[in-house]
């Protein structure tokens, strides 16, 4: 069975390795036109049954043609991208719902600009499209770096004598300054973000003093940090009782207590070094992660369409172990060096190398439990959070054999290792499976694949939970498992609560908000049929189309800056936001602008900016919010609240994750009466 877990992960790499070669070809060149003029051209041959998209494409179509210039000195742009000498060939899409343009064999796009400054010409760029296949509806995109300078114009170009005609937004005129960055204003995500009362540079300034005057209300970050303890806490609790562990712990007093028949103490110090050392172990690697990785780079990993496929298939993996398919152990090597490293050395150093043994021996029951807890650690945006949830669980995983070492006869009244301990496993393996489908869940959601909706992720978990109790009661039986010959006490309090959870999730079938597992459900807006309406609905998801209406009907805004991997942003949504007075004061008095920081849609067109000094490219819709809540507002995890005019200025104290509904009700109201009191000094 390694084989196929071996085969498993190689087939996951060879997937996200594979590329398609390019169905077509291009050349680029620039012409001159004469009168200072020269045309950027850019030609295709394309292969039979292949084409390429046209310059304009209705929203939410494929993907256009375009072309981006980002540094543009000695010249003007002159004109739009245009085609040229190509035919264009029209059809109606019925997976877009549209119809657009294209071309097939070849394709010709042209780009004017006129010549100020020979010696000075510079151009820096790309050149974008996507070319599809009819037969298979296969998609390669194409991307061409432009960089010309005077050695690539032709020899005849002569400058024009009058550049009075102007340079576009991110181009310099002759002798001007180069713009390498692309200004805030340029940042539209669609037509319909308009420039309002406010210039779009005044709506993206930053506004951290502002905001920093009025406070904050609800910033809970040292408060989620001790939730993510007590949720390692609680997954080392979990860890002690898996077949890996358990039958570790006297084993591994006993050790200690022979090595020191003749001093008490000193055998009660190595066992405290010993749990120390584990400590340490775990609390290492969670920094080496976050080292590695750095706090905004795990947030993002968290919501990869890639790492969430690769952990939900390694959690099916592993629930299919547990339930005693075959074995998933580390190398025996590496344990046994470890052993003989033990053994070899003395003092701190052998009983350093007896918490790594233990660290090995128990990868196969803690693997799972650690990366689902570093995985929601990654996603809450601390960059201190993974060291702190595998604190947590090193903790819980040490004090037992500190303790037994301490007061060994207790060792006598533990139970002894057998059939329940392999109950145990099975149990978490229902656990991981159900754990897998909120990873799935995610990535379907950042990628808005529709394949998971609410409805389809709760029949699943109703029938994880209905086969979880059925387990529990002995009326299945998996490999591995002993003769059931009653139902302990414990087990059947088990079933009881599995089965309740099971119905308690029924009602959720048809719109029922499940506040119990808002944290881990897809959004109520998945569902395909409801029958509640008392979900809080965001006007807009882009930030310039909600401030244009927010002018027009003259109200406040809030933002809410959230994510489809955000944990605690569906927590707010359905235990907060469900609340009437709350609904009441969000459908009615406010604007509500929901923007996703791990939307996966591609902008049209890339963008550079920059940020805390570092030149950084915006790709996706998600960068695109991401960038305005740490520019605009100095933040960077979710959920994060701002209330703001329809000016992009703060009306009052920014909100971060706290359930309390009166709390909210108070920073909404605030809102409300500072947005007043600016309209009565106004008139």
């Amino acid at each position: 069975m390694k084989k196929i877990v071996v085969l498993l992960i190689l087939s996951i790499v060879a997937a996200i390795s594979a590329h398609a070669q390019q169905p077509a070809s291009w050349t680029t060149k620039l012409i001159d036109k004469g009168n200072g003029e020269v045309e950027l051209t850019t030609t295709f041959r394309i292969d039979p049954t292949w084409h390429i998209f046209d310059i304009t494409i209705p929203e939410n179509g494929p993907m256009p043609t375009t072309i981006s210039i980002d540094k543009l000195k000695g010249a003007t742009k002159v004109g739009n991208l245009k085609a040229v000498n190509s035919k264009l060939k029209r059809k109606y899409d019925d997976i877009f719902q549209m119809e657009y343009g294209y071309y097939e064999n070849q394709a010709t796009f042209v780009q004017t600009l006129k010549i100020t400054d020979k010696a000075a010409f510079l151009l820096e760029g790309d050149f974008r499209g996507q070319v599809c296949s009819e037969i298979d509806g296969q998609c390669i995109p194409i991307k061409i770096d432009l960089d010309f300078k005077p050695k690539d114009l032709p020899a005849s170009v002569v400058a024009a004598a009058d550049s009075s005609t102007g340079s576009p937004t991110g181009e310099a005129p002759s002798g001007g300054e180069t713009v390498a960055l692309v200004p805030v204003d340029s940042l539209s995500l669609s037509s319909a973000s308009t420039t309002v009362n406010a210039t779009s540079d005044e709506l993206w300034a930053p506004v951290t003093d502002e905001l920093k005057a009025y406070g904050a209300a609800g910033d809970t970050s040292d408060q989620s940090l001790f939730w993510i303890f007590l949720g390692g806490f609680g997954g080392g609790l979990i860890a002690l009782l898996t077949p890996c562990v358990w039958p570790m712990i006297p084993m591994t007093v006993s050790f200690f207590l022979k090595r020191n028949k003749k001093s008490r103490g000193k055998a009660i110090k190595d066992a405290v070094t010993y749990g120390i050392g584990i400590i340490l172990i775990y609390v290492t690697l969670g920094l080496l992660i976050t080292g590695i990785f750095g706090a905004s780079a795990l947030n993002d990993l968290a919501t990869s369409a890639i790492f969430n496929l690769i952990f939900f298939a390694l959690l099916v993996v592993f629930a299919i172990s547990f339930f005693g398919a075959f074995e998933m152990v580390l190398p025996s090597s590496w344990t046994n060096k470890m052993d003989q490293k033990a053994d070899s050395t003395t003092g701190i150093i052998s009983i350093f190398f007896m918490a790594f043994t233990l660290a090995l021996v128990s990868f196969s029951c803690t693997g799972p439990i650690i990366g689902t807890l570093l995985v929601q650690a990654a996603g809450s945006g601390s960059i201190v959070a993974p060291a702190i949830g595998m604190f947590g669980f090193a903790v819980a995983l040490a004090i037992p054999f500190s303790l037994f070492a301490i007061f060994p006869s207790w060792l006598e009244s533990m139970p002894k290792s057998g059939g329940w301990l392999n109950s145990v496993k099975v149990v978490l393996g229902f656990l991981e499976l159900a754990l897998a489908l909120k990873f799935l869940s995610v990535a379907d959601l950042a990628y808005k694949w529709g394949i998971l909706d609410r409805e389809i992720f709760l029949v699943l978990w109703i029938v994880i939970f209905v086969l979880l109790g059925v387990y529990l009661l002995g009326k299945l039986k998996l490999p591995h498992d002993s003769d059931l010959k009653h139902v302990s006490v414990p087990r059947l309090f088990m079933a009881i609560i599995s089965f309740a959870f099971a119905i308690y999730m029924v009602p959720g079938l048809w719109g029922a908000p499940l506040k119990a597992i808002s944290a881990f459900a897809p959004p109520l807006y998945t569902q395909d049929f409801s029958l509640y309406d008392g979900v809080v609905h965001a006007k807009f998801e882009d930030y310039e189309a909600g401030m244009k209406y927010a002018q027009e009907k003259n109200k406040p805004v809030m933002i809410d800056f959230s994510g489809y991997g955000c944990v605690n942003c569906r927590k707010m949504e359905a235990s907060v936001w469900t609340d009437p007075r709350v609904k009441q004061l969000l459908d009615e008095e406010y604007v509500l602008i929901t923007l996703m920081v791990d939307d996966k849609t591609k902008l049209k067109e890339e963008k550079e900016v920059e940020l805390n000094g570092k030149k950084t490219k915006l790709k996706t819709i998600g960068d695109k919010w991401s960038y305005l809540q740490s520019h605009k507002f100095g933040f960077i995890s979710q959920p994060y609240y701002v209330l703001l005019d329809y000016n992009g200025k703060p009306i009052g104290p920014s909100y971060a994750y706290d359930e309390d509904i009166d709390k909210y009700i108070e920073f909404l109201k605030k809102g409300l009466d500072n947005f007043k009191k600016k309209k009565e000094e106004v008139k």
